[in-house]
């Protein structure tokens, strides 16, 4: 089986660490690829850098020729999932739906821990768009942004502090609310007692599952394939 993990972003060194994570929570004999777009933001932090981040991994993965069965959507709360699903004919798992859904069988209410609280609408917005808002007890920021995250005591300390807010907001699971925390749950997991869920590990998983089932995106409806239409994909030379 074959999957691409796509970076939301073009920090080449945040694509390694997701591919990590991801290779590790794969099953024998699945392979996992990785994608940096190669134009778009740094890092995603915010509404514009979403929207850029979004049409960036659609260019990119529009022009990834190398066969493969699965897309894994590597961006916490980013835009793009459903352009992806209308454009590729394998299933395409995104880490905040994968993430929020296996929170949703292991408690009542889940807590999700991100970067900065400027984030928080976008992934309130994406969660309730999944249909899995109403489990969400909140949506709480360390406030460190994404490539801070690099630095992991200070990620660990940030985190804990502020699962303790999730915690006392009512979550009984907390979800890593960033693709560059993959890896963190093994380190926070043990401190707060309560299980943590990474969105690459659950996505990639999930991807192996509907892969394994012969499942793909349904076309009966809102993800229909594109009409067939001129679309102009880089800006014409002038």
């Amino acid at each position: 089986m074959r999957i691409v993990v796509t970076n939301c972003n073009t920090t080449r060194t945040m694509t390694e660490e997701i591919v990590r994570g991801a290779r590790d929570a794969a099953a024998p004999g699945t392979t996992i690829t990785g994608l940096t777009p190669a134009w778009g933001p740094q890092s995603a932090e915010g509404w514009l850098d979403s929207y850029l981040s979004a049409a960036a991994v659609l260019d990119t993965l529009r022009g990834h020729e190398e066969p493969y069965d699965a897309v894994v959507l590597a961006g916490f709360g980013e835009h793009g999932r459903e352009g992806a699903r209308e454009l590729l004919d394998v299933p395409v798992v995104d880490i905040t739906e994968a993430a929020a859904h296996l929170a949703c069988l292991l408690g009542r209410r889940y807590g999700v821990v991100t970067t900065l609280d400027r984030t928080r609408g976008q992934i309130e917005d994406s969660l309730h768009a999944a249909g899995v808002a109403q489990n969400c007890a909140a949506v709480v920021g360390t406030g460190l942004g994404v490539l801070d995250l690099a630095d992991s005591e200070v990620t660990v300390r940030a985190f804990l502090a502020a699962a303790e807010r999730a915690r006392d907001a009512g979550a009984e699971v907390l979800v890593l609310g960033c693709a560059g925390m993959t890896g963190l749950q093994e380190k926070v997991g043990a401190a707060l007692d309560m299980p943590v869920v990474d969105g690459v590990a659950a996505a990639v998983k999930l991807a192996e599952s509907l892969v394994g089932l012969g499942l793909t995106t349904s076309r009966a409806g809102g993800y229909a394939k594109p009409l067939p239409k001129a679309r102009t994909w880089t800006r014409p030379s002038e």
